[in-house]
């Protein structure tokens, strides 16, 4: 019976003092005025462009699904603006097949610069100069059955970056 009653003032205690944990993803730094952000069209000094196009719209998907702020393109109509260039976009094998020595693994890595600006005080309440992500791929080394797998590759590394981003300006991390 003592160990019981231990057992529970134990239980009780440890309920009452709390450990501060919680889930990641859950917190929002930004200032409780911001509720419509604007994602302008993505600036883009690299020699692709199908990834700068993408951004904005994998972004705007993800802001409207995982928070609680409004997506508009015109930073006019927004209490912040997310402004976002590609400033490198470079691609090249990592995996090559040692019996036709063709390559038979590539990697995409991209440099992005961003930065969310409170449209009416001009202050930067997230800069990210130099974000960095990068995605794998695979390249048949057979040429009959070859498949361009690049596209899908930079289709899914915009839906990671903008997972990645979304995550970064919310929990200021």
């Amino acid at each position: 019976m003592r160990s019981i009653a231990c057992g529970l003032i134990f239980a009780l205690a440890a309920i009452l003092s709390g450990c501060g944990y919680h889930v990641a993803g859950k917190a929002d730094l930004l200032p409780k005025d911001i509720k419509v952000i604007a994602i302008p069209a993505f600036g883009n000094v690299s020699t692709r462009y199908k990834l700068a196009e993408r951004l904005p719209g994998d972004l705007t998907r993800e802001f409207i699904a995982r928070t609680r702020y409004q997506v508009v393109a015109d930073p006019n109509q927004a209490d912040a603006v997310l402004y976002g260039s590609v400033i490198n976009l470079f691609s090249g094998a990592t995996v090559y097949d040692p019996q036709t020595n063709r390559a038979s693994g590539a990697q995409i890595i991209v440099v992005l610069q961003l930065t969310l600006q409170d449209r009416h005080t001009g202050k930067v309440l997230f800069s990210r100069p130099n974000m960095d992500f990068r995605e794998r791929y695979e390249i048949s080394v057979d040429p009959k059955v070859y498949f361009d797998e690049s596209d899908a590759a930079l289709a899914r590394l915009s839906r990671d970056v903008a997972r990645s981003v979304v995550s970064a300006v919310v929990e200021n991390f």
